[in-house]
């Protein structure tokens, strides 16, 4: 065979290739909107602990959180694409997130307020009926690990719950 005609044979063998998805980058799929990883299983100190919290936000006054048997806590890890919310809820317990990368808007069914916190900051979700959603507001993806207190020996940690807020379109 030729020089030519194994140049011709060889293209027509990578176009076919190509048009059956070989050796070609695939079509990426769009990932999940919000991916929720469980960091560690739900544990129980082994040592007497007592916890109070106090929170302190702008404008507002500062409340007490007594978190009345922290022993029971799990870890997760929650990525979150860019414009997905996390449904309105709330948790048994008080909730302490770390943003590892991007940025999330929390906001309380109490105040409707806003409060965006980006990677390397942290925040404290009150819990004990505290009715909230958060959204990524960044243009890439949001991870965020959050540890629950007063985590229930099984079941959900997070109970679904209605908020009237608005959240801005796109969310």
């Amino acid at each position: 065979m030729n020089r030519g005609l194994r140049y011709g044979v060889a293209l027509a063998a990578l176009g076919l290739l190509a048009t059956l998805g070989y050796g070609v980058a695939q079509a990426q799929t769009e990932p999940p909107p919000i991916v929720i990883e469980t960091l560690t299983p739900r544990a129980v100190f082994t040592d007497d602990v007592a916890m109070q919290a106090r929170l302190k936000l702008d404008g507002e006054q500062t409340g007490v959180i007594n978190i009345e048997d922290p022993s029971r806590i799990v870890t997760i890890r929650v990525t979150v694409q860019p414009g997905a919310q996390i449904p309105w809820h709330t948790h048994p317990g008080p909730v302490f997130v770390t943003i590892a990368q991007g940025e999330l808007t929390y906001v309380s069914a109490d105040d409707c307020v806003g409060r965006q916190y980006g990677t390397g900051t942290a925040f404290v979700d009150p819990g004990h009926g505290h009715v909230h959603t958060a959204y990524n507001s960044g243009s890439e993806g949001t991870v965020f690990v959050a540890t629950f207190f007063e985590a229930p020996e099984t079941g959900p940690i997070t109970i679904p719950a209605t908020g009237d807020c608005p959240i801005p379109a796109g969310s």
